[in-house]
């Protein structure tokens, strides 16, 4: 054995040195022939040496002319997790440069390449002569794979990650469908290499069938920006989308130019979208939104919002304040709305600090500054320009007694002035506004063996009052009773409209924590008060002296099942308004519900009731099949108002995502319409997979 260990020390010495690392070689039998300049090794032969590792039934080396020759079955992983297999080779010590014949390269266990032979070149390059690309799984029953790619010459280049495809036909079951004479493909794995992308299929009523060809190109290591060409038989469109990341930041810029006969001239849109992170904690954020025409985002299948909003802000969040200031530009498009009289144009700046002062309990106090700007005169309702400024501070405390009960005690005083312009029916005005309120909090806890539950009335008692002259009610149109605002001082999500005089809230909860991690909760509540508030609609649960009755639940049973419910519910048991959301999730499920009733309410701008159902589901069928469903069903008009259906299909080495929508409801500007949609990818050149479909079976 000292013998033995010597003679592989001063053969392998070159080895070593030519890696300059430590090499390690495992066989069974290791000769030297007399008077030979070889090292034989034979027999479950191993070499291993920075990070490669060589398997192979036989290797010699030939010191004289440093070199291996190896017979197979030869199987090699590098470093950098390439795999090649091979009949036979002669490579260099380093496995960096030589020649393997009848080999296999494979990369990222998923791509592989087979060849005659394989040329190593410099440690960089790998060059396949005759070679087939796939990743699809070859049988050796002579069929051909689902897809390949036969290239006279394919060159790996390691360091760019690329692949060089020369003469290269793309074909189908072996039939070639496309031939071309230069192909350069990304490695598997890199998210990130200028080429086209996968092309999408979209055919619609309005413009017929269409291709989108997006080509991506990356122009540095935080920057990139797609190209987008799509062209039907009625229109002609180059989208382009950029993006950029900074130290402290990101943007991102989106847009398209069309020529169509839908509406004749050019359209297009605009987005961008960017956030930063300044000095001191600050915060800057800025999007951009616009469109050449009411119907163009629907037309083309960008986004369904009906009104468009562009906005920049600062903002700046402690534990103790809180500062933002925005601007904000309004585009609407529905076709019922005059965008002149949104308003267009708002501008806010608010400041709040919280403060403990020496009687305990928190002070939190602030200022504010909003204006809004319309670009015509007031109409006939006589809204015209507006400006607000105001400031507030108030005091809340908390505290047990001895029983249990928790007494809250809240105060507060509010200053605002009103600036209108002088078309505008409102005349300038100051108005004040204190309020007061104490709520009783009185939890009752049981702990059982599976669950614990809470069951907690509360009463508020509240009061507030206002001096100055009446102010158009332009930011609190629309008031939500829910569990929220059921002890809130003011139920207006605004600052326009107040609640004023004496009013009750009562409410009892019920909550049960389960150690299955089965949850639920019940909320009973409702909201009495001294005389009627007529900023509060019909329809919003909270006019008349005495509120409807809120009934809110929900129920969460961890990661599978979430259902949350609210209803309001008048004195003779009728429900004047309701919603319920459900999320369920399963290993092969994913389903997301909704329901939502409104009555007709022309304050509210409803000129007619909402009953509308919304779903949104998946369902994997089985490793190669999953379909998608999501629809909105309008029930008061007995009618679907969209509808989609999605059918997925993939293996190991392709996926094939077929979709078809349809829009029913119509419009001044926009058409019902049938949207098709066809994506075909290759997955072994793809990167962020989320996992392989169902492999094909070899039959023997």
């Amino acid at each position: 054995m000292p013998r033995l260990a010597l003679i592989l020390l001063l053969w392998l010495w070159p080895l070593s040195l030519a890696a300059q690392a430590p090499a390690t070689l495992l066989a069974d039998r290791v000769t030297v022939p007399p008077g030979s300049d070889r090292l034989v090794a034979e027999g479950n032969v191993e070499v291993v040496f920075e990070g490669t590792r060589l398997s192979a039934a036989r290797i010699t080396y030939d010191r004289a002319a440093d070199r291996l020759q190896i017979t197979g079955p030869i199987f090699i992983r590098t470093q950098a997790g390439e795999v090649l297999t091979a009949e036979r080779a002669s490579l260099d010590p380093r496995l960096e440069n030589g020649l393997l014949r009848g080999a296999r390269l494979i990369l990222d266990d998923r791509l592989q390449l087979a060849a005659d032979r394989i040329d190593r070149v410099g440690g960089r390059y790998t060059q396949l002569s005759r070679s087939a690309a796939t990743s699809c799984k070859v049988c050796d029953d002579g069929r051909p794979p689902l897809w390949d790619i036969r290239a006279a010459r394919v060159i790996h280049d390691q360091q760019a990650r690329r692949l060089y495809f020369e003469n290269a036909r793309f074909r189908v079951r072996g039939v070639p469908i496309l031939w071309l004479p230069r192909l350069r493909l990304p490695e598997p794995g890199v998210s990130r290499a200028t080429g086209l992308l996968i092309p999408q299929l979209r055919t619609t009523d309005q413009l017929g069938p269409g291709l989108k060809l997006p080509y991506f190109i990356r122009l540095g290591d935080h920057r990139d920006l797609t190209v987008t060409p799509y062209l039907t038989p009625e229109s002609a469109t180059l989208e382009a989308r950029y993006r950029q990341a900074y130290l402290r930041g990101e943007i991102e810029v989106s847009g398209a130019m069309t020529r169509d006969s839908l509406v004749g001239g050019t359209r297009g849109y605009f987005f961008a979208d960017g956030a930063f992170h300044l000095a001191g904690g600050t915060r800057l954020r800025f999007d951009v939104e616009t469109a050449s025409d009411d119907a163009y985002l629907l037309d083309y299948g960008i986004d369904d919002s009906d009104r468009l909003d562009s906005e920049i802000s600062l903002s700046r969040i402690t534990d103790r304040e809180m500062r933002r200031a925005r601007l904000t530009v309004y585009q609407s498009l529905r076709a019922a709305e005059d965008n002149d009289r949104l308003p267009p144009v708002v501008a806010e700046a608010r400041g709040e600090r919280r403060a403990t002062p020496a009687i305990g309990g928190t002070l939190s106090y602030g200022a504010g500054l909003q204006g809004h700007l319309r670009t015509l005169d007031a109409g006939p309702d006589g809204l015209g320009d507006a400006l607000r400024a105001g400031v507030w501070a108030d005091w809340h405390r908390a505290r047990v007694t001895g029983p249990g009960l928790v007494v809250e005690t809240r105060t507060g005083l509010r200053l605002d002035h009103y600036a209108f312009s002088p078309d505008a029916l409102a005349r300038d005005t100051t108005r004040a506004t204190a309020q007061a309120a104490v709520t009783l909090r009185y939890p009752l806890i049981r702990q059982g063996p599976r669950a614990a539950h809470v069951l907690e009335p509360v009463a508020q008692l509240a009061w507030s009052d206002t001096t100055g002259g009446p102010v158009p009610n332009e930011d609190s149109s629309t008031a939500e009773f829910d569990v929220a605002s059921l002890f809130a001082l003011s139920r207006f999500p605004g600052e326009d409209a107040t609640e004023t005089g004496p009013r009750a809230a009562l409410g009892l909860t019920w909550t049960r924590r389960g150690r299955d991690g089965l949850n639920s909760r019940l909320t009973f509540g409702r909201v009495l008060r001294g005389a009627e508030n007529p900023a509060f609609t019909r329809t919003s649960g909270l006019d008349g002296t005495a509120s409807d009755w809120l009934v809110a639940g929900a129920l969460d049973t961890g990661s599978e099942l979430g259902l949350r419910g609210r209803a309001l519910i008048d004195d003779d048991i009728a429900v004047t308004r309701a919603e319920a959301l459900l999320d369920w999730r399963t290993d092969r499920l994913t389903l997301a519900a909704g329901y939502i009733f409104l009555p007709e309410d022309a304050e509210e701008d409803r000129s007619g009731a909402v009953r509308e159902i919304t779903l949104d589901s998946r369902y994997r069928v089985n490793e190669r099949w999953a379909a998608g469903l999501d629809m909105r069903y309008d029930l008061a008009d007995g009618e679907p108002s969209t509808a989609g259906l999605e059918l997925g299909w993939r293996n190991e080495c392709i996926t094939v995502d077929f979709s078809v929508s349809r829009r029913f409801t119509s419009s001044t500007t926009v058409q019902p319409t049938t949207d098709f949609g066809l994506v075909v990818g290759l997955d072994g050149f793809s990167a962020g997979r989320t996992g392989a479909g169902a492999a094909r079976r070899c039959q023997d």
